[in-house]
């Protein structure tokens, strides 16, 4: 390729000239560079209704980016990816795009797009690591202050705002929410202000402000539903859900987990549904329906150990797929390359034969190289097989985690079983002896005190008996529900 090279800038030193056709060619270019452009535009907006169209407008976009090597377009598709994968719940995936993405930025100079990869990345960080996201947020604001770019500071404020919340430093957080909601309003961008009513609903809820809470939260989801917004929709009927639980408004607490549950499965969203599953727990058990709230506790643990087992095979899918990915990112420089000299090649073609005495001088130049083409492929091999035995080693200990976890289930699923045999024993007896004592009641067979007497006793037994299944419930270091000596 070298070699080729060498030929085509002697060549075009010498007798290359313009030609009529490259005109038509640019224009081309330019029409293709739109498509990029439109494509990232429509896979971004998508994000909040659909996150799969956003995961495959912006592969379309980043294919013909890559083709025109077009820099700034295969950082922007890079981007969207991101930030279609983090909607996805993919947080490798997410991460990885993002990285390319600032790579591509930084390339390129692009101080916007580098501002706009540090508030994503910052976003997939605010769950995790609040501090960590905080300084992504901070760096991207200084370039957006110095660009001046309202509709990125806005959003910003945003997150700063919850990043300060995760941290329970309300007031901040309060003060960043104002803000942002101040400048959506301005810029009329509605999403922006849907997004700044959620989340200050959210913080009045942490600040047991139910009043602001509640108002916020409903004018959010009038707007969210107005706008189509799928994932806003489902997240906010998700807080008014706690909210409502809180209230003891059981019944708009479930007209809020049902309208949820629906949208979340539109998203295919299983972390927001798993969330849904642990709000309907909460919701049986304040209802006192415990044989409900057991269910829904189960599927809970059916589903965080599915995830498990899920997040094991996505690590080790992603070795693979760096692979790959890298050998596919060399194959199109190479093809960007070729198509990139096309053009010289034809116009020195006429040349060829005053080149031959350098084309034979180049071969044997290059056959002196191999030897250390030949060293180098060695010391990768032996990379190769360092990184082999690493991740066989990380796939051992992944075994052993999967294993220690197995065992922590089966644990939980027998205490759950003797609680459900203790509920059918050991409190029904106290409950029929209240029973037999009503009837006594009611037939004049027994005097008062001693009534009351006995009600109080088979009360305490109760109390007691609910006492030591809560307490044994809770405790982890115990593999049974009962000690040996209390079991049936």
């Amino acid at each position: 390729m070298k070699i080729l090279n060498f030929i085509l800038l002697f060549t075009s030193l010498i007798a290359f000239t313009p030609r009529t056709t490259e005109g038509s060619t640019n224009i081309t270019t330019i029409s293709d560079t739109s498509t990029v452009i439109k494509l990232n535009n429509q896979a971004f907006n998508a994000r909040l209704t659909n996150p799969n169209v956003t995961i495959a407008k912006a592969n379309q976009a980043l294919k013909i980016a890559v083709k025109l090597k077009h820099i700034n377009g295969i950082a922007e598709s890079y981007r969207v990816l991101g930030i279609g994968n983090s909607y996805k719940n993919s947080i490798d995936s997410a991460i990885e795009n993002y990285l390319n993405a600032l790579t591509n930025f930084k390339k390129s100079r692009n101080l916007q797009g580098e501002a706009k990869v540090y508030n994503n990345i910052g976003n997939l960080y605010r769950d995790i690591e609040p501090f960590k996201s905080l300084e992504n947020f901070n760096k991207s604001l200084l370039i957006a202050k110095k660009l001046g770019i309202k509709e990125l500071i806005a959003g910003l404020y945003l997150n700063i705002g919850t990043a300060y919340q995760k941290l329970k430093n309300y007031s901040r957080a309060l003060s960043f929410y104002k803000l942002s909601l101040t400048m959506f309003k301005k810029l009329g961008n509605k999403i922006g202000i849907i997004q700044s009513h959620q989340n200050l609903g959210v913080l009045y809820f942490n600040l047991s402000d139910y009043t602001k809470a509640k108002e916020n939260l409903q004018e959010a989801l009038a707007k969210a539903k107005e706008e189509k917004l799928i994932n806003s929709v489902a997240s906010i009927n998700l807080t008014l859900s706690s909210f409502h639980i809180a209230q003891q408004e059981f019944e708009e607490a479930e007209r809020s987990i049902a309208e949820g549950l629906v949208y979340t499965r539109m998203l295919s969203d299983e972390r927001l549904e798993y969330n849904y599953i642990l709000t309907s727990y909460e919701l049986e058990n304040k209802r006192e329906n415990y044989f409900k709230a057991l269910g829904y506790l189960q599927q809970a643990y059916k589903q965080d150990s599915a995830r498990y087992a899920n997040n094991t095979s996505d690590k080790i899918s992603l070795l693979e797929s760096q692979h790959v990915q890298l050998a596919r990112q060399k194959e199109s420089e190479l093809i960007i390359e070729r198509q990139k000299n096309t053009k010289t090649l034809l116009a020195a073609s006429s040349i060829v034969a005053l080149l031959s005495f350098i084309v034979i001088f180049l071969l044997i130049k290059n056959v002196k190289k191999s030897s250390r083409t030949n060293f180098e492929l060695t010391r990768l091999n032996k990379e190769v097989s360092k990184q082999k035995d690493v991740l066989d080693r990380t796939n051992q200990n992944l075994e052993e985690l999967i294993e220690v976890r197995t065992v922590d289930l089966k644990i939980k699923n027998k205490k759950l079983s003797e609680y459900s045999s203790h509920l059918s024993h050991q409190i029904r007896s106290p409950v029929a002896t209240l029973k037999g004592l009503m009837l006594l009641e009611g037939d004049n067979l027994m005097d008062k005190d001693e009534l009351l007497e006995q009600i109080e006793k088979c009360v305490n037994e109760l109390d007691d008996q609910i006492i030591n299944i809560n307490e044994n419930l809770n405790n982890p270091s115990r593999s049974s529900l009962f000690n040996e000596d209390y079991a049936d």
